[in-house]
């Protein structure tokens, strides 16, 4: 056996005793949040219309094999219960991506437009000032559909966009989306940059551009006139998955925020940052 030095022995073991000193994390990384915990509810809130804050009417939005569900087997009749699953943060600049996959039969009573049809709100007032009998959130909707139709149109109840610096007339815009099957999951990814360009995508591929949210417009009734103010830029808000009578599927419901600390000279420095918030800079 080869015997080290006595002062080489110390040496390698206060080099082992050493703690690492922490790197800073990659600022190239993009750090995907997953915002669904595939157990419970935790983090979101529920609000069906004709319903208080909180209360999951049926169980209808429900976690079963890891996977987030809107289920009806609950119901004799869906009643116009439209509804929310909120998500607990504001956000302001941001990606969400998800898959999601509709299956079985609508829920009676259910409007035919809402078949095959879900959706994920954003810039949303949040769940505790919608009214109880308020059918859906001042809000813009990234809409899910299967069928015959495209997926990641957008819709605006309570709300309007433009496309081009002019705005947009319709309450509904189509994507330029594939059309995809009942029961297929399909992967969608929506970003938001504040009030300024929303990008909408399918698979991977960019089917929706607009930009400038504002509130305005029509279709979303029994509001509380406060939260109504046309005209008003939407800059932030929450987001929510809907519940309009046809069961589907979430899966892999991730966020990555792009509101963070724009330093250089921090460990959590992102390059993908695009909405600046020094305060959230750690530098020890």
């Amino acid at each position: 056996m080869i015997k080290m030095p006595f002062h080489t022995r110390h040496l390698v073991a206060a080099m082992v005793a050493i703690p690492l000193l922490a790197q800073p994390a990659d600022p190239n990384r993009e750090d995907w949040q997953s915002i669904f915990n595939g157990k419970n509810l935790d983090g979101w809130a529920v609000k069906f219309a004709h319903h208080e804050v909180g209360d999951n009417y049926a169980d209808t939005f429900r976690v079963e094999n890891g996977l987030l569900r809107v289920m009806y087997d609950k119901y004799d009749e869906f009643g116009a219960r439209f509804g929310h699953l909120f998500y607990k943060q504001k956000l302001s600049h941001f990606r969400v991506r998800l898959k999601y996959r509709f299956f079985g039969e609508q829920a009676k009573g259910g409007p035919t437009y809402a078949k095959l049809n879900s959706g994920i709100m954003f810039h949303s007032q949040p769940p505790e000032s919608i009214l109880k009998d308020q059918d859906w959130p001042i809000s813009v909707e990234a809409q899910l559909l299967a069928g015959g139709r495209t997926t990641m149109n957008v819709c605006t109840p309570g709300t309007e966009i433009h496309r081009g610096g002019e705005m947009v007339k319709a309450h509904c815009t189509n994507s330029t989306s594939k059309i995809y099957k009942n029961e297929e999951w399909v992967a969608v990814e929506l970003e938001v940059l504040g009030s300024g360009f929303v990008r909408q995508m399918a698979e991977g591929r960019l089917v929706l551009l607009y930009e400038k949210p504002m509130i305005g417009g029509g279709v979303a009734n029994g509001y509380n006139p406060e939260f109504k103010k046309d005209g008003t830029v939407l800059s932030e808000g929450y987001i929510a998955l809907q519940a309009e009578s046809q069961p589907v599927e979430f899966k892999d419901v991730e966020l990555l925020n792009l509101t963070g600390c724009m330093d250089s000279k921090a460990k959590n420095f992102k390059t993908y940052h695009l909405n600046r918030d020094d305060k959230r800079c750690v530098y020890q």
